[in-house]
Formats: structure tokens, sequence, C-alpha cells
């Protein structure tokens, strides 16, 4: 799998990250490698489970600037609307948007583990 198409399996915008990191792909790579080591996505799963909200907004919040930043296009929305969701406390369709979150975050996560197989063979 090829970094581009990393980004069409999960639905991102491979041209705008190239853009906003001057077309510089060895750079995008890096940075979606290390985005398996992003622990906000645990941290969103544990407040959620916790009904601490603010900290759950914060992670999702967190979540949506960096899709937003790599280009995940898919997981930037989706942490966008639970985030909106969150920012003043719960409402009733967190938890609908938070699994909706979850199934773009895991469609990221298997591509850009496909990704690193590619990469290290």
């Amino acid at each position: 799998m090829t970094l581009q198409e990393f980004y069409t399996a999960i639905g991102g915008d491979y041209e705008g990250v190239l853009g906003r990191l001057m077309r510089n792909e060895k750079m995008v790579q890096k940075f979606v490698l290390k985005f398996l080591n992003d622990q906000s996505y645990e941290t969103l799963i544990r407040a959620m489970e916790e009904k601490n909200y603010e900290e759950a907004f914060r992670a999702a919040h967190t979540i949506k600037g960096v899709g937003q930043n790599l280009g995940f296009t898919k997981l930037f929305s989706s942490a966008g609307q639970l985030s909106e969701a969150l920012r003043n406390g719960f409402t009733p369709e967190a938890p609908a948007l938070a699994e909706e979150m979850k199934a773009d975050y895991q469609q990221t996560v298997e591509a850009i583990r496909a990704l690193q197989e590619t990469l290290n063979a």
C-alpha cells in the first residue's frame, strides 16, 4: 500500500496534507505513522465510560485537530461532530456519534497498519 492508497482507503485528503506539509511525502508518512502512538482515542473511550464529558470533549477535539492536519477527512468529520456534541457536557446524540467516530478511527488505524506493513516489507 502506498501513502496515496492509504489516503484513498480512509477517504482522506492526500493532496491537502501534501500541501500543508510542503509536498514532502516522507514527512506526511512520518506523521501518519506517529498517529498510532497518540493516546487521545484511549482517553476518549475511558472518559466516555467514566462519564467524564469534559475530558471526552478534549480528547475528541484533539482527534479532530489531528485528523484535520493529517487530512483524515472522515475521522476529522466524525470527531468534530462528537466534540461539538460534548462541548457543553453530555448530549443524547453523543453515544451514537462516539460509535461513528470509533468506526472511522478503527478504519484509519487499520489502514495505517497496512501501510506500515508495506513499508516494513
